[in-house]
């Protein structure tokens, strides 16, 4: 069964990350998958695709002219050459992009859709991204399945009015091995960081948007600092530097050392487990997000805004606050601040089992098999 993946693009991102785990214990007796990348940029996620021994073809647009001619027809002769049994969109673009070469495309390949983001507010979208939204949900009775990765994107889109009657939910699948750390290893990156061994560590990952709110996490890490000497705060993210100065203001002088501003980094999984708490801000736009499950795979207690299915990810292993309140995300942080260790480890580890039940990778890439298996059946 050949399976062409349209995404927007290959830079380090939720969507991108859960592909690339998808592909990486993909059946290959069952399947073979190819990856179209639609835009020009950062490419991040080419190479490890790549080295799953899977074709990857980067159409290189533009951003500004999305959908030229020119890139639709070679779109277009790609499909031809390979003649899909399966036509895989994922996000907004990929998922417009899918429906339109599939007129062109032989064979009748089946249409899916992967929904990964949460649709709060047309207001908080760019401009084209809401003309794609718009065109999307005029479509959305063409693909033989739209897979959605959180409940609340699933009840949003439909009713903003996507078709309601081929949606099903996927979430996001967690690699645990990749999440154990050593108690040595752990020391080891504090003292790479220049952190002191009795000091307790928060973590937040996320690249700098301002969906993600670093603002007000870093208004709440503040507060939580000048309460509590022995707290660190480690941040992770592309322009997650001091070089920002929309970040590095809101820090004062006396507190810098205490402040990590690490930007992009390629060893998240380790950096997460050297946490004791790990904290999510965002916003909105949020479907199943990977830095969530991921630290509590880790083993991290988590402190999170509500959006997406956080809370449902979460359940009783953590705190959720309400977004955009650097107050209650202050308090909540504080809570396990205030915690002893031992009751921290507790929660991270029923944390960890929360993961282990619901959301294995395994378990997860079997609904996608199961899902493209079944939509040849029909």
């Amino acid at each position: 069964m050949k399976i062409i993946h349209i995404i927007t693009g290959l830079s380090i991102g939720g969507a991108e990350i859960m592909l690339y785990k998808l592909l990486s214990i993909t059946d290959k007796q069952k399947f073979t998958p190819i990856v179209i990348a639609l835009v020009a940029g950062s490419d991040d996620m080419k190479d490890r695709i790549e080295a799953l021994d899977i074709p990857v073809y980067s159409l290189g647009i533009k951003r500004s002219s999305l959908f030229s001619l020119f890139r639709l027809l070679k779109l277009i002769r790609l499909m031809r050459e390979h003649k899909p049994d399966i036509i895989q969109g994922w996000m907004y673009h990929g998922n417009l992009a899918a429906t339109l070469v599939s007129i062109f495309t032989t064979g009748h390949p089946a249409i899916v859709w992967n929904i990964r983001h949460s649709l709060y507010d047309l207001c908080f979208e760019k401009r084209s991204t809401r003309w794609v939204i718009q065109l999307n949900r005029l479509f959305s009775r063409i693909p033989k399945a739209i897979i959605y990765n959180s409940n609340l994107s699933r009840k949003q889109h439909e009713a903003f009015g996507y078709n309601s009657h081929r949606s099903q939910m996927i979430p996001n699948g967690i690699e645990l091995q990749k999440f154990a750390l050593p108690s040595e290893r752990i020391q080891n990156i504090r003292s790479s960081l220049d952190i002191p061994y009795p000091a307790i560590v928060v973590g937040h990952v996320a690249r700098f948007h301002s969906m993600k709110d670093h603002k007000g996490f870093l208004q709440a890490a503040v507060g939580i600092a000048q309460k509590h000497l022995e707290v660190h705060f480690v941040l992770v993210g592309r322009d997650i530097t001091l070089r920002n100065e929309v970040l590095s203001d809101l820090i004062p002088p006396e507190m810098n050392n205490r402040f990590h501003f690490l930007g992009e980094r390629n060893d998240v999984p380790e950096l997460m487990g050297a946490t004791d708490i790990f904290c999510m801000s965002s916003a909105w736009g949020e479907g199943w997000p990977n830095v969530l499950g991921e630290a509590m795979a880790a083993g991290i207690p988590c402190v999170s805004t509500d959006v997406g299915d956080s809370k449902v990810i979460v359940g009783d292993t953590g705190i959720i606050v309400p977004p955009r309140d650097p107050e209650l995300l202050q308090e909540g942080i504080g809570k396990l601040v205030r915690m002893t260790p031992a009751q921290r480890q507790a929660l991270g580890e029923k944390a960890r089992t929360r993961i282990i039940e619901n959301y294995d990778l395994d378990k997860i890439v079997d609904q996608y098999t199961s899902l493209y298996s079944g939509l040849l059946l029909h």
